[in-house]
């Protein structure tokens, strides 16, 4: 097929030669090679627009001695016939200038016949960033290169708040060139890219269909589509049909396919509904609404063998091509010229016997300095290639399209442009109108499932209720506070569902064990509630920074007050004390008398009076309420050390006594754990909490002697009945928690015991490339 010339191979010469009659035989023709895949929508499409292209410039630059002449050669999808079609145009047609090949893959090896033979290549629709013109000097790219649309995608997908996102491409040098890139400008918005799936083009629809299920095991929601059209047709048929372009995903294709979305087949397009798609944007004018007219009106006298569907970017691109190598052959003055043969040969394609073109480098940089205002716009080639003035973002929707934004390297997002690409000045603060996702939904996808645990006590920390009209579920509480107050400082906006962890009766799935591991099953995306930072949930999980009071303490019943009690007036001393003291006045009134008595007639009488005597003086001399007058200086000194012990002890037992009767003392009933252990007391935790291990591991207790709990009345309860009536001794539990408890109970209960340290409560994700959680690394 590569060495047979397309009937059509002097159609702009033959054309020229019927419009401009005897006039234009005095013209000269200059060969020109095209190398397209004549079968396909783009190759179909440029064919016709590069001669119409001639049409019109020659109509209007009548006077111009040179008229271009379009070899067309069909090199179909093969690489090697784009190679070998390409040296037969260089080799025997001796072509000034080479439009094409098509694809990326063939415009490698043709890019290096150009250099060898010093023949311009310009190429509208090889889009690949490996084929560069700055490192290909024979190269020219009438098109925007991939990785011009990179920093669009990347404003997109930061725009919606997205924090990873799939690649899915094809295996080919156009397909992979723009992954670098990608993955380059993901980074610098903290995107991470989990996964990347490149699919061969050979690819029948088992393979694609398998690799579609690999997509969907991964629980992807986001993804970005590089392929060409045929592959990408493929793709999203099976995609639908795996049930991925449902809501709850978005999907993103590149220029590639994005400008070729018309062409495409009903069945094809119905697979696409929401997809988000980006293109070059093309200035309105007068001269594009005209060719649109032609082009539709001239359609159905397409050549039966060629394949002309609709008009298309690249078949602009291909009609700007046509026309500046016109401009440039004009202006170069390639007349009369040919090849330097090296060598003789009567094959086609001896690569050996390819000379050099006369006058290639005169061509090339006339072609790269010519300027003018095109179909797609300004054409203006900048180190070899076009720069993009613009992108336009489209949403796929029934059978057609719809503009929902654009984006330019100076304005970033936005959702209207003036017809020179710049951003009109009456724009919304919104930088994108509101799409339809798949699914036929405006709920963005892709909102993180954020769980939450549901439990009957401490909804001052996290509560779930239920709308009683909606039924959907109500969510509050301090962690849920905390959670709303990290999005405020978030500078993208992040959408989220919250789902409770329960059963089908709304009841607690399982332990707050349970619920993170949920993240790691991919279930949920975060988990945000009062989850405790504990050292082996981290082997699976990434937590916060922690938001409260953390540590695990043991919370107990006080003894009944004291001052209730009749005989309070008896606690300030204990019954060694009371005994001491006694013993201690009978001993001084014993010590007084054997001094005094021998001496003093007061201590003279009957034996009964005497041991009266002995009683009354010590005790009556707490109130100096004595009557007896000391003679002996022993005594009077033995009286002056007894009056300091009695004013230390009237004032220790005063004091005490009054602040029994005043002050409120806590007595706890318990302040050992060892002392409830070992007499294998009951001690009560809060059910589906981690604290049950730690009683186990940490504390040893007994796994029979624990009883679980969930609310505050239960605590209440439990601690009430004791240790005797089916109670506990105790209830462990984290310190936010007790405190709870004693807000509630604050007169009947006491926080005793050692504290087990924890690291507080926290938010819960399987990475910390969330952006919850690397926000609140930043906030914290």
């Amino acid at each position: 097929m590569a060495d047979q010339k397309h009937p059509l191979c002097f159609v702009g010469f033959l054309l020229l030669l019927n419009l401009h009659g005897e006039h234009s035989m005095a013209k000269e023709v200059v060969p020109v090679g095209v190398v397209l895949d004549l079968n396909s929508p783009v190759g179909g499409v440029a064919e016709r627009c590069m001669s119409m292209a001639l049409s019109d410039f020659y109509a209007v630059n009548d006077d111009y001695n040179t008229r271009l002449a379009l070899l067309t050669m069909d090199s179909g999808n093969d690489v090697i016939a784009a190679a070998s079609a390409a040296l037969d145009l260089m080799k025997n047609e001796e072509v000034h200038a080479i439009i094409g090949p098509q694809r990326s893959a063939q415009a490698k090896f043709v890019i290096e016949l150009g250099r060898k033979a010093q023949v311009p290549i310009i190429s509208f629709s090889a889009t690949s960033p490996s084929l560069s013109p700055a490192q290909n000097p024979f190269f020219i790219r009438t098109a925007l290169d991939d990785s011009a649309e990179v920093k669009a995608i990347a404003a997109i997908v930061k725009a919606y708040g997205w924090r990873e996102i799939v690649l899915i491409y094809e295996d080919t040098d156009y397909g992979n060139g723009l992954i670098p890139y990608l993955m380059d400008a993901f980074e610098e918005i903290e995107t991470r890219v989990p996964y990347r799936s490149a699919i061969p083009p050979s690819s029948n629809n088992i393979e694609i269909a398998k690799e579609i299920k690999r997509l969907k095991e991964t629980n992807a929601r986001i993804f970005l589509v590089h392929t060409t059209t045929s592959l990408g047709s493929k793709l999203f048929v099976l995609a639908n049909n795996a049930g991925m372009m449902r809501e709850g995903y978005a999907w993103i294709i590149t220029e590639g396919l994005s400008a070729l979305v018309d062409p495409l087949g009903p069945k094809v397009k119905e697979s696409m509904q929401g997809v988000l798609g980006l293109r070059p944007y093309i200035p309105r004018s007068k001269q594009l609404e005209d060719f649109k007219r032609r082009w539709k009106r001239n359609l159905t006298l397409s050549k039966p063998n060629v394949k002309v569907t609709g008009l298309n970017l690249f078949g602009l691109w291909a009609y700007d091509t046509a026309w500046a190598l016109a401009m440039a052959v004009e202006k170069a003055g390639t007349m009369h010229s040919g090849f330097l043969k090296k060598n003789a040969s009567k094959s086609n394609v001896d690569l050996a016997a390819l000379g050099i073109s006369k006058t290639g480098q005169t061509l090339l940089d006339t072609i790269l300095t010519t300027e003018f205002q095109g179909m797609s716009g300004k054409f203006h080639l900048i180190k070899g290639q076009l720069e993009p003035l613009a992108f336009e973002i489209l949403n796929v929707i029934g059978e057609t399209k719809r503009i929902i934004g654009y984006w330019t390297r100076q304005t970033g997002l936005s959702q209207e442009l003036d017809d020179t690409g710049e951003v009109a000045y009456s724009i919304s603060k919104v930088r994108l109108k509101q799409p339809i996702w798949p699914g036929d939904t405006t709920n963005q996808p892709a909102k993180l499932r954020i769980g939450v645990p549901v439990r009957k006590g401490s909804g001052e920390f996290l509560k779930v209720e239920w709308d009683p009209y909606t039924d959907k579920p109500i969510i509050s509480g301090l962690s849920h506070d905390v959670f709303l107050a990290v999005l405020k400082a978030l500078p993208f906006p992040l959408h989220y569902e919250f789902i409770p962890f329960m059963n089908k009766d709304r009841q607690s799935a399982g332990t707050y064990d349970e619920l993170i591991y949920q993240i790691k099953l991919k279930k949920y995306d975060a988990v945000v509630g009062d989850t405790t930072i504990v050292a082996n949930r981290s082997l699976y999980v990434d937590f916060t920074l922690p938001y409260s009071e953390s540590g695990v303490s043991m919370v107990v019943l006080v003894k009944e007050e004291e001052k209730n009690n009749f005989w309070i007036f008896l606690k300030p001393l204990s019954l060694d004390m009371w005994l001491t003291t006694g013993a201690a006045f009978v001993i001084t009134g014993l010590v007084i008398w054997v001094l005094e008595h021998r001496i003093n007639s007061e201590f003279r009488g009957p034996p009964d009076q005497q041991l009266g005597m002995i009683f009354w003086f010590s005790f009556s001399t707490m109130v100096f309420a004595h009557r007896e007058r000391m003679v002996s200086n022993w005594s009077r000194f033995v009286m002056i050390i007894w009056f300091f012990v009695v004013l230390i002890l009237t004032q220790s037992y005063t004091a005490s006594l009054a602040s029994m009767l005043t002050v409120q003392r806590l007595q706890p009933t318990f302040v050992d754990v060892k002392e409830i252990r070992s007499n294998g007391y009951f001690v009560g935790y809060q059910s589906n909490s981690f604290v049950k291990g730690l009683l186990i591991k940490q504390f040893n207790f007994n796994e029979s002697k624990l009883k679980p709990y969930s609310t505050p009345e239960e605590y209440h309860e439990a601690l009430l009945k004791g240790i005797n009536n089916g109670g506990v001794a105790a209830i462990f539990d984290e310190i936010p928690y007790i405190k709870l408890f004693l807000a509630k109970y604050c007169s009947k209960y006491t926080m005793v015991g050692p504290t087990y340290k924890t690291d507080g409560f926290g938010f819960v994700s399987l990475s910390l490339s969330l952006p919850l959680l690397f926000i609140f690394e930043l906030t914290t």
